[in-house]
């Protein structure tokens, strides 16, 4: 059932799922997998995309089953009960105030270092980029999406327009041998490339401000996916067929191709596909994390001030007030030295992997068919896989689960208070 006043459609969809996926690692695995892998990486994008094709459906359809600004904490309180959801959720809503802010900063360095900045510039870039996630969720999810769409066609125009005009450079040798490092480095690249395929689970959260969810998100995301990798295949085809990978040239190698096809601008080209990617990131993230916030206020998960809602644009302006603090802090932290980027990676990461794994296993539980069942057991898989790989970063999320238990103790949901009364 949509919200009321809900103004998402196929194309929102599309724009919101692109951007949540479509981050700046288009700007550096492509090149960095080449390396590891050689022509043979293309495979590993194939596979990759199919692996975590399950992972976008499962989530898809949950959404389209149960819309709301639950998300993924929705699909867990149906398969295991309230706990089990409530901390879903918080692992999912203490992940944006720190992935935003990192998104940011990533995004500012790029365009700083691509049109020459001075040292201190991206400090003013980050803050752009985090005013424009925020202000444009805070202005509605009518106005994000419309900004999400223009964002997400500039990045896509840019990039088909970058493969497009290096294919001329593309030379059949650049293919031989296939698989330098055989199986194995295809193998290492499938790690690599896993990052770039996390963010399908951002839009569940906004199900609920489709005008049809059960209609318009499942064509949203298959057309979603579909872009995504076009893109990222293209992109990894003309970087090796132009042989612009290996040593250093990895880390710049979109920016090659780009120069290739367009000149001197290159730089400046690449600077504004990071930006706007980043954007788009944390435009997805933030509307999808602050509806999260109302959701779990509104099911007594989360203190009554999370629900505070804004009068004329509904917006959930309690998630947003959470988020925005510690957005502010996570880059002022940052940018004093005090935090680096490379030290805070891993703790968002390590909540959103273990979201993936309550949310698939509650997928398996609510299977409707043998489909169902059986694209949810893959993405589960998929999932548990990658946990170990986590390290001490999973203290983060299990510190979050035992507060939130704690927690649950004090708060009584509101439908309970109103009875014992």
């Amino acid at each position: 059932m949509a919200a009321p006043g809900a103004a998402l459609g196929r194309l929102q969809g599309v724009a919101l799922y692109v951007g949540a996926v479509l981050g700046s690692g288009v700007l550096l695995i492509p090149g960095v997998s080449a390396e590891v892998a050689g022509p043979g990486a293309l495979i590993a994008w194939a596979l990759m995309s199919l692996l975590t094709l399950p992972l976008a459906l499962t989530m898809t359809v949950l959404a389209a089953r149960f819309p709301g600004g639950g998300g993924v904490a929705t699909f867990v309180d149906k398969a295991f009960g309230r706990t089990a959801s409530a901390i879903t959720g918080w692992l999912f809503l203490l992940a944006v105030p720190i992935g935003t802010p990192l998104v940011a900063i990533i995004g500012a360095t790029y365009i700083s270092t691509a049109f020459g900045f001075p040292d201190g510039s991206p400090i003013g870039w980050a803050c752009g980029i985090v005013l424009i996630a925020f202000g444009s969720n805070y202005l509605g999810i009518k106005t994000a999406s419309r900004v999400q769409v223009a964002v997400v066609s500039a990045i896509a125009l840019t990039l088909v327009v970058a493969i497009v005009g290096a294919l001329p450079q593309v030379e059949a040798v650049r293919f031989q041998p296939f698989l330098p490092h055989g199986m194995l480095g295809v193998a290492q690249a499938m790690a690599l490339l896993f990052w770039c395929f996390i963010g399908w689970e951002a839009v569940t959260y906004l199900s609920g401000e489709f005008k049809n969810p059960a209609r318009d998100l499942l064509p949203s995301v298959l057309v979603a996916a579909l872009v995504v990798t076009l893109l990222y295949v293209g992109t990894a085809f003309v970087i090796i067929g132009t042989g612009q990978y290996g040593t250093q040239a990895s880390e710049a190698s979109l920016v090659r191709v780009i120069q290739a096809s367009l000149g001197d601008i290159a730089g400046a080209v690449a600077g504004v596909v990071a930006f706007c990617s980043c954007v788009a990131v944390d435009i997805a993230y933030v509307g999808g994390a602050s509806h999260l916030a109302r959701a779990l206020s509104e099911k007594g998960m989360a203190p009554d001030w999370l629900g505070t809602t804004h009068k004329r644009y509904g917006t959930p302006v309690g998630g947003l007030a959470l988020i925005a603090a510690g957005t502010v802090t996570v880059l002022a932290l940052s940018f004093t030295g005090v935090l680096t980027v490379r030290s805070l990676i891993a703790l968002p990461t390590a909540n959103f992997v273990l979201t993936y794994v309550l949310g698939c296993a509650a997928g398996v539980a609510l299977a409707r068919s043998p489909v169902e069942r059986g694209l949810a057991i893959v993405a589960l898989v998929a999932s548990v896989a990658v946990a170990p790989f986590l390290g001490w970063a999973l203290l983060y999320p299990l510190a979050i689960g035992v507060v939130v238990m704690l927690m649950l103790h004090r708060i009584v949901p509101k439908g309970e208070a109103q009875r014992e009364a």
